[in-house]
């Protein structure tokens, strides 16, 4: 795994009623502080990549559908750079995964239904704090198909 990226194994409270999904708590290690809370809905196939955020450090949860989560190391000096990640998330395989700042990041939705991303962001949305690159970029290593391995 990429140096500083952390996952944390969430709980799901199911009864008659429904359920309740936790995603983080102030007195858990993962938290540094609160930034924003926002959700971010993504269409099947749909991809939403690259971007890279210098000082924010990201919280994501899979709150509905199903994602391809990809991570990608360019720091200098980091132990694994060059190294790419993949996480497949959703409510099925429930899980934080906690992104440092100077990683790149990005996802495709995949399966059949609208996605939905929560990320407990550790500072407000800044728009002067993020980097950008388009999805198939060839700066970063890695091919959004399909792979039949």
């Amino acid at each position: 795994m990429i140096d500083g990226v952390v996952i944390t194994p969430l709980k799901q409270f199911f009864d008659e009623r429904g359920k309740v999904m936790r995603m983080l708590r102030e007195d858990e290690p993962t938290f540094s502080r609160f930034g924003e809370i926002y959700f971010s809905c993504t269409y099947p196939g749909a991809v939403k990549a690259w971007h890279l955020h210098k000082e924010m450090t990201l919280n994501y949860a899979v709150v509905h559908g199903e994602i391809k989560c990809v991570l990608y190391d360019d720091r200098l000096g980091s132990p694994t750079r060059g190294q790419i990640d993949e996480h497949f998330m959703s409510p099925q395989n429930y899980y934080l995964l906690t992104v440092p700042p100077m990683i790149w990041n990005g996802w495709k939705g995949i399966g059949t239904c609208q996605s939905i991303v929560a990320n407990c962001a550790s500072l407000p949305h800044n728009p002067d704090e993020i980097n950008r690159m388009p999805p198939f970029d060839p700066r970063i290593p890695y091919d959004w198909q399909i792979q039949h391995r």
